[in-house]
């Protein structure tokens, strides 16, 4: 018998404990996981005239310390080695996120990942974030899966570990809190780039608020709403409205950019506004809060959610409305109306089986407007507009107007050159699409009085101060991604029956600053919808109807 024993002892000559497991995954969070946050803190600190070393040597000590207590807390047999598995291959993703785009993984980014598709999810796939994740989050996942392990989580000995972390954690703040403080107060964001503790938080607080939460009741707003007739002439309004998708005002010829990104829509006679900011800095924000009563500063989705937006009430206004959708989704703006999704596993001119050009959204668009009952019209286009990382399948090969581009989806291993002329050919292509959509609407004149309206949902970083893509918290954000283009189209008929002064509306779209605020009422007060809803001062146009 005790040959067996040595011999099965000889084969397992080391096992974990639970809190012995719990402080190797806090030191490699700690070393690894964490390398983001130890770059903000050198950026920040290197800015400061006098920095203590002792705070310097805390920073480390005080992330494992933390992150000792909770892994103890939550190391328990059974449920350890699973949990830990998905939370070391969730951090790697975030790490790299972090890392190489800048990107804090807060509540918006978790809704926004979350409401992605699968073909939008892949293009953020490369060699590069592969390989991170497989050395970061795979490779420690199988270590922790074949771990030898104790059989009793050593309940005493977990007790034993907190506590004393507890007490060096006290006495590392005892010398270093005014720091802590002083660099944390001012710059708060940190405590968000801590991995893995915000953004399992807002992974937990999105499922439990989507998912588990007692929906709102339903509330319909503009109950009231009625048509006004038109005195001027016979014909019925028809409005194109092109939902653009991470277009920055700042790289628009329009606007003053110093290349010519706008050549097709220059032709047209349109109005650019030149100060107009997002209502977030995703789609999953942005979309629907333009969409909504509520203003940036009251929006909440829950709610939002629950209650009519204006298509709803352009609807029961009697404006028959299509939502066409080439962009992942309407994140539940059009419940309430017809929707046409582009079937992207197509391959022909505009699809390659996986993705499409929005040019498809213009393919029997005459068709669609002439299937919609009622006189006047509404057709909003979700474009794929600006959407990153993969740039470059925004366009054909015919729109590289500028050259040399970003042939990839990790683009912070292209030169700033290369992103921004990628960036800027799909800018190019959603003018050439708009302007398509212009003549299109130019053709059916004699019929409507017709008009466009184009409006991006957030902007982009495009590597300025480290940063790439979007979805920085608002607060935090530069402007490049909170400030969005907007353009208005107008035919004669259209401008006449609205009674819109055009000098007037060009001077405004110079003078002011405007925000999406101002969707839901401009589109009420421009297709002539009374309610109690409307907002004369979130109207666009009002100030220049006489």
């Amino acid at each position: 018998m005790k040959k067996k024993e040595n011999h099965a002892s000889a084969k397992t000559p080391f096992k974990l404990s639970y809190s012995a497991l719990a402080g190797l995954l806090a030191c490699y969070y700690t070393l690894v996981v964490n390398i983001p946050i130890y770059f903000e803190f050198y950026k920040i600190l290197s800015e400061l005239s006098n920095v203590h070393v002792m705070f310097v040597l805390a920073i480390p000590v005080f992330i494992f310390l933390i992150l000792n207590i909770l892994f103890n807390i939550l190391c328990w047999s059974y449920l350890a080695k699973p949990f830990f598995i998905f939370l070391l291959i969730s951090s790697s993703l975030v790490s790299y996120a972090m890392l190489f785009y800048g990107i804090n993984v807060d509540y918006g980014m978790i809704e926004n990942t979350f409401e992605t598709d699968i073909n939008e999810a892949t293009t953020y796939l490369s060699l590069q974030s592969l390989a991170w994740v497989g050395v970061t989050g795979i490779i420690p996942s199988i270590l922790v899966a074949l771990a030898p392990m104790k059989k009793n989580a050593g309940i005493v000995k977990k007790l034993m570990v907190i506590t004393l972390s507890v007490l060096i954690l006290v006495i590392v703040l005892f010398f270093t809190y005014k720091d802590f403080s002083s660099v944390g107060r001012n710059n708060s964001y940190l405590r968000e780039m801590v991995i893995p503790t915000h953004y399992t938080y807002s992974t937990y607080k999105y499922i439990n608020e989507t998912y588990f939460t007692s929906p709102l009741q339903y509330k319909k707003i503009g109950i009231d709403a009625k048509k006004i007739t038109n005195t001027v002439d016979d014909k019925p309004t028809l409005l194109f409205f092109i939902l653009g998708e991470t277009a920055r005002s700042q790289n628009y010829a329009l606007n003053g950019y110093e290349k010519n990104t706008n050549p097709y829509t220059e032709k047209q006679s349109l109005i650019s506004f030149q100060n107009v900011n997002s209502c977030g800095t995703a789609t999953a924000v942005s979309v629907p809060c333009m969409f909504s009563q509520q203003g940036r500063d009251t929006y909440n989705k829950k709610q939002a959610n629950n209650q009519d937006n204006v298509l709803d009430i352009l609807s029961r206004a009697g404006i028959s409305l299509l939502w066409k959708d080439n962009d992942g989704g309407d994140k539940n703006v059009a419940k309430g109306i017809t929707k046409i999704e582009i079937d992207n596993t197509k391959n022909n001119q505009y699809c390659n089986g996986s993705t499409c050009f929005d040019m498809a959204l213009l393919e029997g668009v005459e068709g669609d407007v002439s299937k919609l009952i009622g006189q006047d019209k509404m057709l909003i286009m979700h474009i794929m507009g600006s959407h990153g990382p993969t740039y470059y399948l925004r366009y054909p090969k015919e729109q590289q107007h500028f050259l040399p581009d970003c042939q990839r989806s990790d683009i912070e291993n292209c030169s700033t050159e290369q992103i921004t002329n990628t960036y800027d050919n799909t800018i190019v292509y959603t003018d050439y699409v708009i302007s398509q959509a212009i003549d299109k609407l130019k053709k059916m004149s004699k019929e409507y009085n017709t008009a466009l309206f184009y409006i991006s949902d957030h902007g982009e970083s495009l590597g300025e101060n480290g940063l790439f893509l979007h979805g920085v918290p608002y607060a935090f954000a530069p402007a490049t991604q909170t400030t969005v283009p907007l353009i208005t189209w107008m035919s004669e008929g259209f401008k006449k029956s609205k009674h819109i002064d055009e000098a007037c509306l060009k001077n405004e779209a110079q003078k002011n600053t405007f925000s999406h605020d101002y969707i839901f009422s401009s589109l009420l007060g421009i297709m002539d919808v009374q309610t109690k809803a409307y907002n004369k001062d979130l109207d666009i146009f009002q100030r220049c109807r006489h």
